[in-house]
């Protein structure tokens, strides 16, 4: 019974220094085989652990500085380049959207559909983890529709798309994008 408490006594104390995230965790303070069961990932170098959660955040014994975390994607914009012209894009805080932005920079060639839109297939499908079945796009937007693979901005309105994923919507140049007839090539980069 003594061995059970002092290690549930342990498990307690480990979890309450993860929930600070700021302590050092020696191997002797605490066994592996006392945070089985527990949702944390731990990584043993030089007799010290470093714990980590879900959230991408770590404790590290070595280092003394808060962990640097990705910008959110709602913060990034893209920017396309054609014809002398540019459009600014400010992505949305989606996994796809995150996805994308990880691939470029990128050229794509861009092709009119339907009077509504103009599409470009990528080389390489998006994750649509954790993203809408289908969405309304607005004039403006830029979408990924999953099922062909393609990304499309819209330059007149559309109705309900099943398939369909917002990933972001233009700031600047939408004129430059409903005044191009025929192909066209983008260079597509963070901005």
């Amino acid at each position: 019974m003594k061995i059970f408490l002092i290690s549930f006594i342990s498990l307690l104390m480990a979890l309450s220094l993860v929930a600070c995230k700021s302590v050092k965790i020696s191997t002797s303070d605490i066994s592996s085989s006392q945070t089985n069961g527990v949702n944390e990932s731990e990584t043993k170098k030089n007799g010290l652990t470093t714990i980590s959660d879900n959230d991408d955040t770590a404790i590290n014994s070595n280092k003394s500085s808060i962990p640097h975390k990705e910008q959110p994607a709602k913060d990034v914009r893209i920017r396309l380049t054609f014809n002398n012209k540019e459009i600014i894009v400010k992505m949305n805080d989606s996994p796809t959207s995150l996805n994308f932005v990880e691939k470029l920079p990128m050229t794509l060639s861009f092709k009119n559909y339907g009077g509504t839109e103009k599409i470009s297939y990528l080389p390489q499908k998006l994750s649509t983890k954790g993203s809408p079945s289908g969405y309304d796009p607005s004039v403006g937007e830029l979408a990924y529709y999953a099922p062909w693979g393609n990304i499309c901005f819209y330059y007149h309105d559309f109705g309900y798309s099943t398939g369909l994923v917002p990933l972001g919507s233009i700031e600047s140049g939408i004129e430059y994008l409903k005044s191009l007839d025929g192909d066209f090539t983008v260079t597509i980069k963070k901005y």
